[in-house]
């Protein structure tokens, strides 16, 4: 047993290298629209469905986060609301529209769109509506995952967007073992590490730049409750 534990920590310790490898320049070009949008005053949605929201959920009121980041979700796409209802909802056409227009995005905002296949409609139509507006679409996806996975929208999320975060996951995401890889999903530790690649450059970048801070440390009490009254206006649901 701890072998197999042992192995499949050094087999996740090369995939977040690999990670990093592919993906500093892409970071760093999202970095550049995450900036873009402080500086213009706007918005940075993030959107998933699935498990890939809790890429979502790193991305907003986050320790270290960013306090103009808008989560785009609807509940049939959580699978705490029912995970078959979820599974079919996001490749229900119409669905990622919705939200989308819902949403109130607009030209100068920009959207985090995590999808490991990037084929489903939800997120494919969200990227699209997107662009659709002049908003700019940074994709956290697979490519190798995308590229076998069948196209139920007829377009595939990296396909739309102006940059694109590759996580490298895997067809399937599963892992362990390796001759039937049946368990150790990577998708979700992977979009993690690319979200923060992109935190990381853009603070390197704009040092500036407002992030929240741990309610359970030291430090000005009302840090996060003046940045709530600053953006809320923008992101009403902080």
């Amino acid at each position: 047993m701890s072998d197999a534990i042992t192995h499949h920590g050094a087999d996740v310790a090369r995939h977040v290298r690999t990670v990093v490898d592919a993906n500093v320049e892409a970071a760093r070009q999202a970095a550049d629209v995450v900036v873009d949008v402080a500086r213009a005053g706007r918005v940075l949605h993030g959107a998933g469905a699935g498990h890939s929201l809790a890429g979502v959920l790193e991305m907003f009121f986050r320790a270290g986060g960013l306090p103009f980041v808008n989560p785009l979700w609807h509940p049939d796409v959580l699978p705490l609301n029912g995970a078959a209802r979820s599974t079919a909802a996001e490749r229900r056409p119409g669905l990622g529209t919705q939200v989308a227009r819902d949403s109130g995005m607009q030209a100068g905002d920009a959207v985090v769109v995590l999808s490991t296949s990037g084929v489903n409609f939800y997120p494919v139509e969200i990227a699209a509506h997107a662009r659709s507006v002049g908003a700019r679409v940074i994709a956290v996806t697979s490519r190798p995952a995308s590229a076998a996975a069948p196209l139920r929208e007829g377009r595939r999320l990296a396909d739309l967007a102006d940059v694109v975060l590759d996580t490298c996951v895997p067809p399937g995401d599963v892992t362990w073992p390796e001759d039937g890889p049946r368990t150790a999903p990577l998708s979700s530790l992977a979009n993690t590490l690319c979200w923060n690649l992109v935190l990381v450059a853009a603070l390197d970048a704009a040092p500036d730049l407002p992030t929240w801070r741990s309610a359970n440390t030291t430090g000005p009490e009302d840090h996060n409750a003046r940045l709530q009254e600053l953006y809320r206006a923008l992101v009403p649901v902080i």
